[in-house]
């Protein structure tokens, strides 16, 4: 496929108009995930701790298994009055599944040379074998119906065995849901029209497809995941960045920590929503090199913009889309660790769009920013724990520094008294 499966693709005009622009999942070709549902492997699963059973207490069916606290988490601490903020990154993930294009092994390796972590978005479905499809029932929607493909068995094994790794890892295990519904299907019905009792549904079934996948794939194969994931799940991020006004109340109720489906924020530092109870952690505009507009931080949002929406534009312009991609990503960085430090939200996808050129501005971002003094890379569950250990006096002064804005007579006087 050359475009970006089922949605009407942006057109480089409409994409720069509204940085809202959605995000994508992709079906088929080589343009993104397999078109046959996936294939077994998802390239060389590089040393790291692999087996989750060796202390685990089964869960349910034995699907997952509680192993203890996660490793490998920071301890989050309260800034000192004058001292400056770190720079957080966090990179994120939507769809997370193991198919064969090797893209979840090459950042968990990545990962682990620049002590990053990353949240990873789970589509529920990808625990689902394509065979058992029947089993979804989507709401507003037919039974095992579904925007994105389900995967082959061999895919579904891949995942599980991936997520594991990169829980043990110390990656987050977000949701990205399940059937990835968007307003612009050609009926219009996508998560957009969703009601709380909707979404509330689709979380269910997310869950159950992650804690169930012994009892519905039969697997005798394949570890349990090492974790509680109806406790581990603190948030997600919608289909196409598109109804999270009804998502909300929900995400309360289920006591989720924030939500990462916010379009078009800018880069100042977030703020909670719904009564104070949810973080909010939008997508950001970020300055575009050559453009005097700004572009949401998404790989998707960057391709709308360069190749209209197509995921197999002109090969000769890889190059130069390659480096605009990563100079995007840098220019986002640099504008708030130079001034606000503002918590920066990279959203992607496990892709070989144009060649796979946004995978490797990624690669370059890493590389380019991890080690840097102050420099953080880390999940959205870290952000949070950091967050909540502020003084609210702090936060609330962060929040006065707009796109841009360095602190005034720098940070040991801006929070010399903060706290």
């Amino acid at each position: 496929m050359s475009t970006i499966s089922r949605r009407t693709v942006l057109s480089s005009a409409a994409a720069t108009a509204a940085l809202g622009a959605v995000s994508a999942c992709s079906t088929g070709g080589s343009g993104g995930r397999s078109g046959s549902g996936g294939q077994a492997g998802d390239g060389a699963v590089p040393a790291a701790p692999a087996k989750s059973t060796a202390k685990g207490t089964p869960i349910g069916d034995g699907s997952t298994a509680d192993t203890g606290p996660q490793p490998n988490q920071p301890k989050p601490e309260k800034l000192k009055p004058g001292e400056a903020p770190p720079q957080f990154v966090v990179f994120s993930w939507d769809g997370a599944g193991g198919t064969d294009d090797g893209q979840f092994s090459r950042f968990l390796k990545l990962a682990q040379e620049h002590k990053a972590a990353m949240t990873f978005f789970l589509s529920g479905i990808y625990a689902l074998p394509k065979d058992k499809s029947n089993l979804y029932h989507p709401p507003k929607h037919s039974v095992g119906a579904s925007d994105i493909p389900f995967l082959s068995e061999g895919a579904v094994k891949s995942t599980l065995k991936l997520i594991s790794q990169a829980w043990l890892a110390g990656h987050e295990i977000g949701t990205h849901f399940n059937g990835h519904f968007c307003s612009t299907r050609s009926d219009g019905n996508g998560v957009n029209k969703w009601t709380p009792e909707d979404w509330e549904n689709e979380i269910q079934q997310a869950v159950g497809f992650v804690t169930q996948w012994k009892t519905n794939t039969g697997f005798t194969d394949v570890d349990p995941l090492p974790f509680d994931y109806k406790k581990e799940l603190i948030g997600g991020r919608t289909p196409c960045l598109e109804g999270q006004k009804a998502l909300l109340p929900t995400a309360a109720k289920l006591g989720w920590k924030y939500d990462a489906s916010s379009p078009g924020g800018l880069q100042i530092w977030p703020q909670k929503v719904q009564d104070g109870k949810i973080w909010d952690f939008p997508l950001q505009g970020m300055p575009f090199p050559g453009h005097n507009f700004q572009v949401l931080s998404m790989d998707y949002n960057i391709l709308a913009n360069q190749s209209g929406g197509s995921t197999k534009g002109d090969p000769a312009k890889y190059d130069a889309w390659r480096t605009q991609a990563r100079d995007a990503y840098l220019a986002g960085f640099n504008r708030a660790y130079t001034t606000n430090r503002a918590p920066v939200f990279i959203g992607n996808h496990f892709e070989q769009w144009n060649g796979g050129i946004y995978m490797d501005a990624v690669e370059m971002t890493v590389k380019e920013i991890a080690g840097k003094p102050d420099v953080r890379l880390v999940s959205f569950r870290q952000l949070v724990e950091w967050l909540e250990v502020q003084d609210q006096s702090t936060l609330r002064k962060l929040r006065t520094l707009g796109v841009g804005q360095a602190p005034a007579g720098g940070w040991q006087s801006f929070l010399g008294t903060a706290g």
